[in-house]
């Protein structure tokens, strides 16, 4: 239901359109809503290189432990000699000097990602009045074939 100036009663967004949130605000040229948009890009990219990260971690960890049962293989086999060489210089060492990728997590997220993500938002707030994707919106706006079958503006549009 409309209002009579083609926003839903909410005042959300407008028919047939993007959320507010997804519009660009007042006053935002081309060129700061291309900056936002690159900007957010680029976080998502350091967003995909976080769960990199957390999958080197878990997958050295279960290698690490996998060791375990690796030192009862070599014993079983006769090989206490091989089995005390894995245990001194392996199981449970540093992978960079004095981490374990725990830490490597933690100093990437308290660090650079922290940082990363605190100056998306300085941007997005003081560029899009702190919108998001608001350039995706605006692409999806020109791309999409309004009145056809899965091209929505958002869900539950009828298209």
């Amino acid at each position: 239901m409309t209002n009579g100036n083609d926003h839903d009663n909410d005042g959300d967004r407008c028919r047939n359109g993007p959320l507010a949130r997804h519009r660009r605000p007042e006053g935002a040229g081309d060129a700061a809503v291309a900056a936002a948009g690159k900007f957010s890009e680029a976080l998502e990219t350091t967003e995909r290189a976080r769960g990199h990260l957390y999958t080197f971690h878990q997958l050295t960890g279960t290698a690490d432990l996998a060791l375990d049962e690796v030192l009862g293989l070599l014993r079983s086999a006769g090989r206490d000699d091989l089995a005390e060489e894995v245990r001194r210089e392996l199981l449970g060492r540093n992978v960079l000097p004095g981490r374990w990728t725990f830490q490597i997590v933690e100093e990437y997220d308290e660090g650079y990602h922290r940082v990363f993500r605190e100056l998306e938002q300085r941007v997005r707030d003081e560029l899009t009045a702190g919108r998001t994707h608001v350039f995706e919106a605006e692409m999806k706006e020109r791309r999409r074939t309004r009145g056809e079958p899965g091209h929505g503006a958002v869900p539950g549009d009828g298209e």
